[in-house]
């Protein structure tokens, strides 16, 4: 997220550093733990751009729910951290796609494109943590879209009869879920104005907390109605919801208090006619760059100066 660009939050936060300077604004990393088929948002750190996204995930794991499923990016690839992930509580299990060298060695044959693998585990983390075994037992899955390279997954999923192969890679891509969870609360809640505006590093922990428990709260009126519809949450229109949560609120404070529960069922109901259509997955778009980034030098604001007009 960026931040107002004053000379403390600059300090705090930080930002990128390239050869072509820092960033224009300074940036706050946010790691999140977001619930995919509701989008609330189960956890989340936050801080300066330094700390990367895995130091920040330190403080979620914890926080991971019995018999559940954590779908990662290949960033968080881990023989350590997938222990962990799994040792931990009751029934928790990872999903991570796999990096180009990793280097596995195969113990069984489960399918084609599907095998039981062994992964070691490195010395210096079996010193850092002595519980750690020396090597971590997992499930490899190769697979091909249309379109697309070879992608490799990693999984503690390991019984292929319980969970096929075809389900496995259908759930690993509902972790974009996460971004379109991102882009609702950048696009719809802050009207693209992506950079907060308070101006020391308190008022901005204190401004993002506030973004994140409404988006929170638009989340679980959402996931409350499509219980009652019968659909998941994801199927109903973010946008659509939240405005219609604008006008009830500016309604209600016009009304005396008995007929709020009146008024709110009635809104309630006009918003079970925000059902989306269903997603389009068949759809590919392979990535490619469109637009050449530009040479220019960079340009900063001047500062402003005082002076007299004659």
């Amino acid at each position: 997220m960026r931040v107002a660009d004053s000379p403390e939050n600059r300090d705090y936060f930080g930002g990128t550093k390239t050869p072509r300077g820092s960033s224009g604004y300074p940036l706050c990393r946010l790691v999140s733990l977001m619930a995919l088929r509701s989008h609330l948002l189960a956890a989340v750190a936050f801080g300066p751009y330094e700390t990367g996204e895995l130091g920040y995930a330190e403080s979620l794991w914890e926080q991971l729910p019995d018999d559940s499923l954590v779908i990662a990016d290949r960033g968080f690839v881990s023989a350590a951290l997938m222990w962990l992930l799994q040792s931990q509580g009751k029934q928790r299990n990872w999903l991570i796609r796999g990096k180009k060298n990793l280097k596995l060695r195969t113990v069984r044959r489960l399918g084609p494109g599907d095998e039981l693998v062994e992964m070691k585990v490195s010395r210096e983390a079996r010193k850092k943590n002595p519980e750690l075994p020396e090597v971590l037992v997992c499930r490899r899955i190769v697979y091909q879209r249309k379109g697309y390279q070879p992608q490799t997954l990693l999984t503690s999923l390991i019984d292929a009869e319980s969970y096929p192969k075809k389900d496995i890679v259908e759930l690993y891509h509902e972790r974009w879920e996460l971004e379109l969870g991102f882009d609702e609360v950048k696009t719809e809640m802050l009207a693209r104005e992506e950079t907060l505006r308070s101006r020391s590093p308190e008022l901005v922990e204190q401004e993002l907390w506030a973004t994140l428990l409404a988006y929170n709260l638009v989340r679980l009126e959402m996931e409350r109605l499509a219980a009652v519809m019968g659909v998941e949450p994801v199927q109903l229109s973010f946008s659509g919801t939240l405005m219609m949560l604008l006008q009830l609120w500016q309604l209600m404070s016009l009304r005396y208090p008995g007929s709020i529960v009146k008024i709110l069922r009635s809104v309630e109901a006009q918003m079970q006619r925000l059902l989306l259509p269903p997603r389009r997955s068949h759809r590919v778009y392979p990535r490619a760059v469109k637009i050449k980034m530009s040479s220019y030098a960079r340009k900063r604001p001047a500062s402003p100066t005082r002076g007299a007009l004659n």
